[in-house]
């Protein structure tokens, strides 16, 4: 939440943390961020990021009760964008999927009509109940 509510840094845009990994002695922690944008804005808001890492740490040191604060190191999440860049090429290369208008048609298939309760011809005698037994 702090780098989303008190970071002021104007690099600082568009960032996701997207997982962190701690060391076993909780002495490191690796904060992946995901950054929308191209390359040049990526680095720039991993760089301010970077910059921000002792106010951060500082804000951790006063919410949690360990002996020592992790030092955090930012890098750079690939894989949200390499899987937008995945769906794209997908979508260029494989078919487009049969309608999906005919799929439900296929499955509804019924109209307002065949709703209704089967009615008997006229002149018809009505069906006879079942035998009680």
């Amino acid at each position: 939440m702090a780098i989303l509510t008190e970071l002021k840094d104007p690099r600082i845009r568009d960032v996701t943390v997207t997982y962190v990994e701690m060391s076993s002695d909780l002495r490191h922690a690796k904060v992946h961020v995901s950054v929308m944008g191209d390359e040049t804005r990526q680095n720039l808001s991993l760089r301010g990021l970077q910059h921000a890492a002792g106010f951060l740490q500082a804000k951790i040191a006063r919410r949690i009760e360990t002996r020592y604060t992790p030092k955090i190191e930012f890098l750079l999440d690939m894989g949200v964008k390499r899987s937008i860049e995945v769906a794209r090429i997908l979508h260029d290369v494989l078919p487009p999927p049969p309608e999906a208008e005919a799929d439900d048609e296929a499955v509804d298939g019924a109209t307002d009509e065949d709703a209704r309760p089967e009615e008997s011809p006229p002149g018809d005698p009505p069906p006879a109940p079942p035998p009680d037994s």
